[in-house]
């Protein structure tokens, strides 16, 4: 038996997974499931099998977007979905992990990328937020959040779900009209203007992407807030208080700390600590890995994300204990990017013709692969949302969370 189908036959129990070798040999795996799909795959060349083996994901990804690995029954998600809910996180067997020499190798060459000093920070957004602006408005919703939703019902539209994003996470900065918030990593600015709009809130928005300020500041000028909701192109490091009229009563940050990297989460925070008033309170969005310290694999950080890093929440606990802030909040989201990435998953095929025009097949391949892969790690996988609360006083928020819904229901209700 050749590894590939040894490899397979352990991978897949549950459904059924039909593939069909590149000398036209045929082999099934599993058998059918309620609630697994069956899925039917080709290699088109010898060399897919051994790579596959080696390195599971890297090969699975690369030889999906060369045209080497072609799913003929199904599609790439269907794929995914098969072989992690074969192998989810629960259960604790990581069938699909690479070969231990692979994870060594991994684990030295991830800890070097993921150093992600200030002279490379900006050369890693750029790969990724400077892509052309109108992919993204291709697949995200109307307001262009490029982070996990929140679905107060799983049935919720995209669009409903960002609203309500936004609004959850205001609720727990406790904005009061006029009070200053600095948004570190501000995207395209949809919250920053959400900010102002709902909250009366003075903002400004930092970035390392050019594309995104340059976006985030026509929408402001195109509002007429641009008084109020500025935009700077600026590392989070180099912000200084008296550069902007003081120091910030808020802080928020959704969907950055994943470039942040883990040597410098200390300064992050203590920069953080820094710029808040005495009674400021800011609030982490970050990905998160259930289990503890670990690295990014190797597909991820090649094509998607080089020098990313999803932390654990012990890693964000460890790199702000002894700054004399307090932890006032943390909140797990499960499943909430899982639907997310669906949504963008489905957005995204059907602008198929849209992004090959803009890229070329590859790139779309690897986008859906990017996009399989990320809504079967939140589904199957180890990988979560976790939502933060710091403040820099004792009694900066209320003892209780009961402020959070009532002031989540007011601004959902607007």
């Amino acid at each position: 038996m050749a590894l590939i189908d040894l490899f397979l036959s352990r991978a897949v129990r549950k459904g059924r997974l039909s593939l069909t070798h590149h000398d036209g040999k045929v082999r099934e795996f599993g058998a059918p499931e309620p609630g697994y799909p069956d899925v039917a795959i080709r290699f088109t060349d010898s060399r897919v099998a051994g790579q596959i083996v080696r390195n599971p994901a890297l090969a699975a990804g690369e030889s999906f977007m060369d045209g080497r690995l072609v799913v003929e029954k199904g599609d790439v998600r269907d794929l995914v979905e098969l072989l992690t809910a074969n192998d989810k996180w629960e259960a604790g067997r990581a069938n699909l992990n690479p070969s231990w020499l692979v994870r060594a190798g991994g684990a030295v060459k991830h800890r070097i990328d993921r150093i992600n000093m200030e002279r490379r920070s900006k050369k890693n957004v750029a790969h990724h937020y400077d892509l052309s602006g109108t992919l993204y408005e291709l697949f995200l919703d109307t307001d262009k959040q490029y982070s996990c939703a929140y679905y107060t019902d799983p049935k919720n539209d995209l669009e409903r779900a960002q609203r309500d994003k936004k609004a959850h996470i205001a609720a727990k900065l406790a904005i009061e009209p006029g009070m200053r918030v600095l948004d570190i990593g501000c995207g395209w600015g949809g919250m920053a203007l959400y900010l102002h709009q709902m909250c009366g809130a003075e903002v400004l928005g930092v970035t390392l992407s050019e594309e995104q300020l340059k976006v985030a500041r026509q929408r402001a000028e195109a509002l007429g807030v641009s008084d109020k909701v500025k935009f700077e192109l600026i590392d989070y490091r180099r912000v200084r208080p008296e550069d902007f009229g003081g120091k910030f009563d808020r802080i928020v940050s959704v969907g950055m700390f994943e470039h942040v990297g883990p040597p410098q989460y200390r300064t992050f925070f203590r920069k953080c600590r820094d710029l808040l008033t005495e009674d400021g309170v800011m609030l982490l969005h970050t990905i998160g890995r259930l289990n503890g310290p670990g690295v990014t694999d190797d597909w991820t950080t090649k094509y998607i994300f080089p020098g990313g890093y999803n932390p654990a929440l012990s890693e964000i606990v460890r790199a702000q204990e002894g700054l004399r802030m307090f932890l006032t909040d943390v909140e797990v989201l499960r499943c909430h990017y899982g639907w997310t990435l669906d949504e963008w998953y489905d957005r995204t095929v059907a602008a198929k013709d849209r992004i090959v025009e803009l890229y070329d097949e590859r790139f779309y391949r690897m986008w859906l692969f990017y996009l399989a892969g990320a809504g079967a790690a939140f589904r199957n996988g180890g990988l979560c949302n976790y939502q933060v609360q710091l403040t820099r006083g004792r009694l900066s928020v209320p003892v209780t969370r009961d402020y959070m819904y009532e002031g989540e229901r007011e601004l959902r209700a607007k």
